[in-house]
């Protein structure tokens, strides 16, 4: 009888269970739904897996309405951009509805209200999607997901291992809402956000078993930036002249810094034409590209003002391309005589641990390199603490405070802007660039 009565409570009737709020896709509140195989078609994927041979497989729970086999539904997507999951709002047709028991799959006519379902050839469909009706599009409220905060770097093992790569990434983002998939463009990696270390396990075994796609993992790079410490003067300087049409450009900059997210400005301060109408904004070209190669690391350049201050042209060898590179022979020049600082990201993190524990962290907190921020308790035992730490620092951070605080501590972070590194930390990094 106790058994029985566990299952009513946690397995409640369809009938008597709430149903999620509904929209439309805009977000215009809809009539709360109702268990009824006669209202309106609303479904929603709760699984989403790849069989070898159906293809992708779509396991739905179906709220309200009659879900048919070859009808053509509404698949909506929202409020998963941030994982890798861009909005969608397109129309499929179904394939095949099955009732899965284990390893047999029983074929369905038609899918009721308060049943589960899987269906196939959904080749949109992902999981947490809304399925509904292509007359009336309905939308359920977004999953609440604990965020992944595991990051892992990762590189096909082999060139074949390559080709296969971006669509087994796809299926992967596509069965699990808990990973979150990241291209870097600054730092060119591959990079996968898990909830733990079993959590890459048994991606990465996905990944080689389920698709067969073999693949290192690498060191996470962190984007850094680089900026002017002080202020510099810069002389570019391009002349070929070996016979036939030749380069000629020569130009002389000041550099000086800016405060933390101005961004670039450029300034012209050229008079008498010393260098041409035309070939300014090519000086300036040549700056921005040398500033995205980096000057000192490799890192791109960030909150800087160049003035242009004076330069030389020649009436037949100067060309737009010579004063693109006299602008960043100038940029060089400039970072050569001045002390260049390299900026790292910071993140807010707020870790909320139990009252024994808080000593501990704090201290690890600073140990990383962090400054912490505040600390209150929230009741129950439990303590918030706030600290702003280096991204460097927090690449193994969901590992660390899982064995420090014994897996009873949870922790979130979020990107507040980029500070100057430590001088002796940016040696190391500037010296094996």
């Amino acid at each position: 009888d106790e058994l029985l009565e566990v299952i009513t409570k946690g397995f409640p009737s369809p009938l008597e269970h709430p149903l999620p709020a509904v929209t439309t896709p805009d977000g215009t509140p809809q009539a709360p739904l109702a268990c009824d195989p006669a209202g309106p078609l609303c479904a929603e994927v709760v699984k989403t897996s790849s069989d070898p041979y159906v293809g992708r497989l779509s396991l739905v729970r179906v709220f309200s309405g009659t879900l048919r086999a070859d009808a053509t539904l509404h698949v909506s997507g929202h409020f998963m951009s941030d994982r890798g999951h861009e909005d969608h709002d397109l129309d499929e047709r179904v394939g095949s509805l099955v009732s899965p028991l284990g390893k047999v799959q029983r074929p369905l006519g038609s899918v009721m209200a308060g049943d589960i379902a899987a269906v196939a050839k959904l080749g949109h469909a992902e999981t947490g999607d809304t399925l509904s009706s292509p007359e009336h599009p309905l939308l359920i409220e977004p999953w609440v997901m604990p965020d992944p905060l595991l990051p892992v770097a990762i590189v096909a093992h082999s060139s074949s291992d390559e080709d296969k790569l971006a669509a087994a990434l796809s299926r992967l983002v596509a069965e699990d809402p808990t990973m979150r998939l990241e291209r870097n463009a600054e730092t060119g990696q591959i990079v996968l956000w898990c909830m733990g270390e079993a959590h890459v396990d048994v991606v990465l075994d996905r990944l080689k078993g389920r698709y067969g796609v073999t693949v290192d993992s690498e060191p996470l790079r962190v984007s850094l930036r680089e900026t002017f410490a002080g202020p510099a003067k810069g002389h570019g300087r391009l002349v070929k002249q070996s016979g036939g049409h030749g380069q000629y450009a020569v130009c002389d900059i000041e550099v000086e810094p800016l405060p933390p997210g101005s961004g670039f400005e450029f300034v012209d301060k050229v008079v008498g034409g010393a260098v041409p109408r035309q070939f300014i904004p090519s000086v300036e070209k040549g700056v921005r590209s040398q500033m995205a190669k980096g000057v000192a690391a490799g890192y791109p350049v960030v909150d800087i003002r160049v003035t242009l201050l004076d330069g030389k042209a020649h009436s037949v060898d100067s060309s737009d391309v010579a004063f693109q590179t006299a602008g960043a022979l100038a940029l060089k020049e400039a970072a050569a005589t001045a002390r260049i600082a390299l900026l790292e990201p910071v993140d807010e993190v707020l870790v909320l641990a139990p009252d024994e524990y808080v000593g501990a962290v704090m201290s690890d907190l600073s140990g990383r390199r962090g400054r912490v921020t505040g600390s209150e308790g929230v009741g129950a035992g439990r303590t918030k603490i706030t600290a702003d730490v280096p991204g460097l620092e927090l690449t193994r951070y969901a590992i660390d405070l899982r064995s420090l605080a014994h897996g009873t501590a949870t922790f979130t972070r979020r990107y507040r802007g980029h500070e100057a590194m430590p001088a002796q930390v940016a040696q190391g990094i500037v010296g094996g660039a």
